[in-house]
């Protein structure tokens, strides 16, 4: 009789436990395969999170310097000069009647946030590879928040396109309200670029040697260093193809009224960003399945 009812205690609390387990383990994968309004949910619930990562990478980042947020005025600071040195007075390329020292400063901001943005985030998920073993978030807050960080440096560094416009005489206009569009729109394209190196270098390192390479490839491609009117007629309708370029055509015509703004290239640039930005998140939802195992 003990045994009959032990048996029968053991098989009820099996019966009980089993619904339980089951639910236990569809948690992660409603986390897992949920659909957008569940992502936007879970990334709005881990802000604090976000926002504690993207200052840890600030801290970090000038973390025991001499200078520290000094460098974010040397560097675009330092290279604008050499570049007038380069090829403004040796190698003679125009500017468009534009002073060069607005010309490539402009150019240079954002494309120093870009490349510093698209290496940080595509190395953000090797570089915690404790954390996402460990506990359970959105693996979008990783690339997210490396994004992020960065844009304080082009904040501070954009104040020196305030002293430049007052040397240079250059009063602002109704063109600066654009600025705030375009950071947001140089965001999303860094974001989208360095969320897809991210997930493709959890598996494949060799992306920390590629992404340095074709960051210089990309320079060379972008009008940073020359105006687009150097390029030739037939072949101008590749630079509609880099979205970084109607973006960078975009940062100069905000500041210098002189200059037309180029809304074909920037429409352009908005839509290639918009389309990247949902390609590297459907491919970054679907590869993050593996993070943990393959990390």
């Amino acid at each position: 009789m003990a045994s009959a009812a032990s048996r029968e205690s053991i098989k009820n609390m099996k019966v009980e436990a089993m619904p339980v387990a089951a639910e236990h383990r569809s948690e992660p994968k409603l986390h897992q395969y949920g659909g957008r309004n569940a992502l936007l949910t879970e990334i709005w619930e881990s802000r604090e999170l976000f926002y504690f990562l993207a200052w840890r990478d600030v801290k970090v980042r000038y973390k025991q310097t001499a200078l520290g947020v000094l460098w974010a005025f040397i560097q675009p600071l330092l290279t604008m000069f050499i570049f007038m040195l380069l090829f403004g007075r040796l190698a003679g390329i125009p500017t468009d009647g534009v002073p060069p020292a607005l010309f490539y400063l402009s150019a240079l901001l954002p494309w120093l946030y870009v490349s510093s943005a698209v290496t940080n985030t595509s190395m953000s998920l090797v570089s915690n590879s404790t954390l996402l073993t460990k506990i359970y978030f959105p693996r979008l807050v990783l690339p997210g928040a490396a994004s992020l960080s960065g844009l304080l440096d082009f904040l501070v560094g954009s104040s020196l396109m305030i002293g430049l416009m007052a040397y240079y005489h250059i009063a602002p206009s109704w063109r600066l309200l654009l600025w705030p569009i375009l950071v947001m729109l140089m965001f999303a394209l860094a974001l989208a670029v360095g969320m897809f190196f991210s997930a493709v270098n959890v598996k494949y390192r060799d992306v920390k040697y590629v992404i340095p390479f074709a960051i210089q490839l990309w320079m060379f491609l972008t009008p940073i260093f020359y105006p687009t009117s150097m390029v030739p007629e037939r072949f101008r309708w590749l630079l509609l193809l880099n979205p970084l370029s109607g973006l960078i055509e975009g940062f100069r015509g905000s500041l210098i009224a002189t200059r037309t703004i180029p809304w074909d290239s920037l429409g352009i640039c908005a839509l290639l960003t918009a389309l990247m930005l949902v390609g590297a998140t459907v491919f970054f939802r679907r590869s993050e399945q593996i993070f943990a195992d393959v990390i």
